[in-house]
């Protein structure tokens, strides 16, 4: 985090935010690249008040095209049930002080997104050229989700086409949701897989900000019978790490593994490869 990592190193838990130690970690404006609306507030909601800008970056639109979602929560579109959410993250970011136009979307189906990797590489691409972030905030590669892991994915792979392109990209920090951990298990793990190479930074939120973040998560309806097993004591971060995301993110199995979601590591890794190949980038980024 050029000109900002050094805090790292000074003090790596916080009992609230400030406005300074944000800009100090965050820089003034960040591009938030996200896998479905409500990803950015699970993992980061209290956050972003005391952030200059924020523009966030969806990969997925949050509505499967099987429409087993829909159905279940009363649409009998794919479109709708889409709609419905991006309506709950305007709602939810809005207390925030984010404007929905600077809440944008790739519009990849929820599910699908390792099926358009480089589609959504390139947007992420685009973004950060239009936004012009100090910082990128993305999901940790952790195989809690096969969108949550493309979506790190798009963020370290657009970032690595504006380094070939002789563009220095803003850095990278990660913000934690859930996996299995490690060794594998059924049971949702929240934070992050633990590393030897970086480091986290807890943030332990305020009553004022838990409420804040708690009213946020109110917001998405749609989403109440997941979203009341998060917490809202704490929110972690961590510089991101260099992934090779053609080999999996920790041993045994993937928490999205346990779910008919389309989706196995193998298959998430071999489109990987394939991407990369295509974007014509090494497989550690």
């Amino acid at each position: 985090m050029p000109g900002r990592d050094a805090i790292k190193f000074i003090k790596t838990t916080f009992t609230g935010y400030t406005r300074q130690s944000v800009k100090d970690i965050f820089g003034a404006t960040v591009l938030v690249v996200a896998a479905h609306p409500d990803d950015e507030c699970v993992a980061a909601g209290a956050l972003y008040k005391y952030l200059e800008r924020a523009v966030f970056a969806h990969i997925t639109d949050g509505a499967p095209r099987n429409l087993v979602d829909a159905l279940a929560r009363g649409f009998a579109t794919a479109s709708e049930y889409a709609d419905a959410r991006r309506l709950e993250l305007h709602s939810a970011l809005s207390l925030a002080g984010v404007r929905p136009q600077d809440c944008l979307q790739a519009g990849i189906a929820d599910q699908e997104a390792s099926k358009r990797l480089v589609d959504a590489t390139e947007w992420v691409r685009d973004r950060i050229k239009d936004v012009e972030p100090e910082t990128i905030l993305t999901l940790a590669y952790e195989g809690g989700h096969p969108d949550h892991d493309a979506a790190a994915f798009a963020a370290h792979a657009a970032a690595a086409l504006l380094r070939q392109e002789g563009v220095q990209p803003p850095p990278i920090i990660e913000c934690s949701l859930y996996h299995a951990g490690d060794g594998g298990s059924r049971r949702m793990s929240p934070g992050f897989l633990p590393r030897e190479d970086v480091e986290p930074i807890t943030f332990i939120l305020t009553e004022e900000d838990r409420r804040l973040k708690r009213e946020m998560l109110d917001r998405f309806i749609t989403q109440s019978g997941v979203l009341r097993f998060f917490t809202v004591e704490d929110e972690r971060f961590r510089p991101a790490p260099k992934y090779d995301f053609t080999l999996p993110p920790h041993d045994g199995k993937l928490y999205y593994e346990s779910f008919d979601w389309g989706q196995d590591g193998l298959l998430w890794r071999e489109e990987a490869g394939r991407a990369l190949a295509r974007l014509g980038l090494p497989e550690k980024i």
